[in-house]
């Protein structure tokens, strides 16, 4: 009975990690953008402004302005 808990926890624990891995090759592609445009280079689930944005805006980066750089 104690060994069923525990898979049921692990099994739990495992289906929220991969909920919580979303980037897609599939948005690159789409957007015509590198992943590193979304994802902070070599922290890949460190969003930039962009990806927060691409985030909360139903996987579209229609209406996004980025920061001019100076």
């Amino acid at each position: 009975m104690k060994l069923l808990q525990v898979f049921g926890a692990l099994v739990v624990l495992a289906g929220s990690a991969l909920t919580l891995v979303n980037a897609k090759p599939e948005y690159s592609k789409k957007e015509g953008k590198a992943c590193t445009f979304c994802h902070a280079a070599g922290k890949f689930k460190e969003l930039t402004d962009a990806g927060k944005y691409y985030m909360n805006h139903t996987h579209s980066l229609e209406g996004y302005k980025a920061p001019e750089k100076l």
